[in-house]
């Protein structure tokens, strides 16, 4: 009796096993989807990350050249470990590692610098894995929706990817399809930071990123609503349909779901791409109708901005972004493109204010507040071209006096 049992158990154990080797051979099992494994590796890279601060910096005099050295390199070894970590357990921890890698005015650039290579090491799902969610929210096979479907994907991010297709009438789409699994991890996701940060927060008091889950909390599920993404690029082909050279591609909503999203595949080139803007004549220079209408749109902008705790780390990341975009294309190099935010800043918000109150007194207040504001900025403009025209002519006196006269 005892040698069937053992004999049972063998071939169970074996069939088991070639089960497991089947199913990962064939990507549809994966350990690291398996949520203790992710919740191990979580729960080990904050531990060691932690130990490594505690003991490295324990014995080295706070502020100090060799503290400022060793705390650089162990940012760095930090870094890399959450960065391994983010790539190991995707979808949500790609999301926030992203977003981690986007805050230079408040991570040390170690980590910063660490991070932004998660832009380009998004996960990919296999055919099967696309195959399977349109199976399942559309109800049909690709080849029955579909007169062709590019296997390889335009391009793939943290939470999903885009195929171009044809529909059977001959029109391209660009079909955004959500990576499988992103859903059901993403809440068991969020709550294991959440753990994680209270728990690193009774080691470090300074460490300040509860609002960092927070705020992944709030917009996670937005996100993995492609519904929702859809509703949002109507408002804005709406609020931005006075540009001509601007296109936000329609919605196909008959074939579009909360983890599929069709849309009109359209051809373009990134925002600072200068060979693309020349290739196509347009000016990189000619932004002065953005500006100037810019305020049509920034109350509604402004409204989702005043739930966000980060107003000013916004606007600097605005502004850096500008920046960016100018030095990439090779504009101008001052500071006009944040004075003339904050103009329309200060306009969006005084309008916004003007529409929700009836009291003449008030809106009154508000119009006399927006003038002062604006003629603050003016007067600010106005002084740094003064510097700056003072400066050229000390420059030019300096030259003048140290070059030779010539006889």
């Amino acid at each position: 009796m005892a040698r069937k049992a053992l004999k049972f158990a063998s071939w169970t154990s074996m069939a088991l096993g070639a089960s497991g080797v089947y199913l990962y051979s064939n990507k549809y099992l994966d350990p690291s989807d398996f949520g203790a494994v992710r919740v191990g590796r979580a729960v080990a890279t904050t531990a060691v990350i932690s130990y490594d601060y505690l003991t490295s910096l324990r014995s080295v005099p706070y502020g100090s050249e060799e503290y400022l050295h060793l705390r650089s390199e162990v940012h760095l070894r930090s870094a890399r470990r959450l960065c391994e970590l983010c790539c190991a357990n995707r979808g949500t921890f790609i999301k926030v590692g992203q977003h981690l890698g986007a805050l230079d005015h408040v991570l040390p650039v170690e980590y910063t610098s660490t991070l932004k290579v998660l832009h380009s090491q998004a996960p990919q799902s296999s055919m099967e894995e696309v195959r399977q969610v349109i199976r399942e929210d559309l109800g049909k096979e690709i080849h029955d929706l579909f007169l062709s479907f590019d296997d390889t994907p335009l391009g793939a991010a943290s939470l999903a990817q885009v195929h171009k297709a044809v529909l059977h009438d001959g029109q391209t789409v660009a079909v955004k399809i959500q990576h499988p699994k992103v859903q059901a991890q993403s809440s068991k996701d969020i709550l294991l930071m959440e753990v994680l940060v209270l728990a690193v927060k009774q080691l470090f008091p300074e460490f300040e990123f509860m609002w960092l889950v927070d705020e992944a909390k709030k917009n996670l599920p937005l996100e993995l609503d492609f519904l929702n993404e859809g509703r949002n690029a109507e408002k804005v082909a709406q609020m931005l349909k006075h540009f001509d050279f601007l296109k936000v591609p329609r919605i196909y909503w008959e074939l579009s779901t909360k983890r599929v999203l069709l849309m009109e595949f359209v051809e373009g080139g990134q925002v600072n791409d200068r060979d693309y803007m020349e290739r196509n004549k347009i000016d990189v220079n000619q932004d002065s109708e953005i500006r100037s209408n810019a305020a049509t749109y920034l109350p509604q902008i402004s409204q989702l901005l005043s739930h966000v705790p980060r107003q000013m780390l916004l606007i600097f990341k605005t502004n850096d972004l500008l920046r960016s975009i100018e030095v990439t294309l090779g504009t101008r190099a001052s500071a006009s493109s944040f004075l003339s935010m904050s103009r329309c800043c200060i306009r969006a918000l005084a309008e916004h204010k003007k529409k929700n109150t009836h009291s003449f007194l008030r809106r009154t207040q508000i119009s006399v507040s927006e003038a002062f504001n604006l003629w603050q900025i003016n007067l600010h403009e106005l002084m740094l071209r003064v510097k700056g025209l003072r400066l050229a002519s000390w420059v030019s006196t300096l030259i003048c006096w140290l070059m030779p006269v010539s006889h």
